[in-house]
């Protein structure tokens, strides 16, 4: 029996549906609103550089152009809606969630402690206690409140001091919470103090039932997947779990087999649940504005699936030598509709109230017009004032 098919129109469509990218940008984005956007999209990944706005805050704002960063710091470290800990990077991720982090906890646990030794990041081990009572006693603390008297080196994660392994450590292993930052850097408290007693992790986890939530909630929020993709998507799962979950739910008829046309026209198998290419030919299409994405949009987070479905090809260049740069060193996407039409190279300069345009490359595809110059520079407008500049400024020979 053949297997349905579902259209690469379609597909891209359900795709943006689920990451909230095939309806309008607007609509409220504080409180229980913008709680139930990070809900819809499982987390939002954390990231310190700020050529424009933080990533975090321009996943929110290309989806709710009213959002503004306040609105998650008040969610996040007021309100305690969201907690801080790792998928594939570190993101924030729904509190409700938190009782599924129990596996991820014991994982971290087994594997930092081996994988931090073989990278000789020695005394570590031997910082546990000492760390965890300057916590109790003191309150929260930052990496510089610790190991005042260890030798601080000068590079990054890679060089870090005991103390400040330490602390990282017992945060990604479920003793420590991180409560917030100031600026960028983590605020770290007892687990006991901040996390409802209810959710905390006991002495066991139920990783049957943690399996499940991870690989079903991961193909809700992608519509279509590979096991090997569901995952990813939160990255705790294995791969070998994830096929065998696909497994069962397909024998029990809670999954089936479809395929989905690709960009270049290939077809994929994926598992998808029963209804999901009827479900599909019912949506969009997709609002026709330009809109400026984050590099670490959820969207785009697997690079090799948003290249299949939307042949855009897409690397960040910020660890590439300049030189050796093809675009940027942090380079939007452009998605026009259901398209990912091309990429900006863009930067706000407070001192002088510009946002500076250095660079937009079209796709291949692409037909660049008048038109669309103008639904750029209506997108760029909302971004600048999102950003808190008061004009852009296109540099001479900026489409490229």
């Amino acid at each position: 029996m053949a297997l349905q098919r579902l259209g690469n129109q379609e597909a891209r469509w359900l795709f943006l549906d689920r990451h909230a990218l095939l309806e309008q940008p607007a609509g409220p984005a504080k409180g229980a609103d913008l709680l139930a956007l990070i809900h819809r999209l499982g987390f939002v990944q954390l990231d310190s550089i700020n050529t424009v706005a933080r990533a975090h805050d321009m996943i929110l704002y290309s989806r709710r152009p009213g959002y503004r960063a306040r609105n998650l710091k008040r969610l996040y470290e007021r309100d305690r809606e969201l907690f801080e800990h790792w998928t594939h990077d570190a993101a924030v991720i729904p509190m409700a969630f938190y009782n599924h982090w129990h596996l991820r906890f014991q994982r971290d646990t087994e594997l930092l402690r081996k994988r931090w030794r073989n990278w000789r990041r020695d005394g570590f081990e031997a910082r546990f206690e000492t760390v965890l009572n300057h916590v109790r006693d003191h309150g929260p603390v930052s990496s510089s409140d610790v190991g005042k008297d260890e030798k601080k080196g000068s590079g990054g994660w890679w060089d870090w001091h005991p103390s400040k392994t330490a602390l990282e450590y017992l945060w990604r292993s479920g003793a420590l919470t991180v409560v917030g930052r100031d600026g960028f850097q983590k605020r770290y408290d007892l687990t006991e103090r901040v996390i409802e007693e209810h959710l905390r992790p006991g002495n066991s986890c139920n990783e049957a039932a943690t399996i499940n939530w991870l690989c079903s909630a991961a193909l809700d929020r992608l519509g279509f997947a590979t096991s090997g993709e569901l995952a990813a998507f939160w990255d705790t799962a294995s791969p070998a779990e994830a096929k065998s979950w696909c497994a069962g739910q397909l024998r029990r008829g809670e999954l089936e087999e479809v395929e989905v046309t690709l960009a270049d026209g290939q077809l994929r198998k994926v598992f998808a649940r029963p209804g999901t290419v009827e479900a599909a030919t019912e949506l969009g299409p997709a609002p026709g504005r330009m809109r400026v994405l984050s590099p670490f949009d959820p969207a785009l987070r697997d690079r090799k699936r948003a290249e299949r479905l939307f042949g855009f090809h897409y690397r960040i260049e910020v660890f590439t030598p300049a030189a050796k740069r093809q675009y940027g060193y942090y380079v939007f996407p452009l998605m026009e509709g259901a398209r990912l039409a091309g990429r900006i190279d863009m930067k706000a300069d407070r001192d002088a109230d510009l946002l500076r345009v250095t660079a937009v490359w079209p796709e291949q595809d692409i037909k660049w017009t008048a038109a669309r110059t103008k639904r750029l520079e209506a997108e760029l407008e909302r971004v600048a004032r999102f950003a808190s500049v008061g004009l852009v400024r296109f540099e001479d020979g900026w489409l490229r």
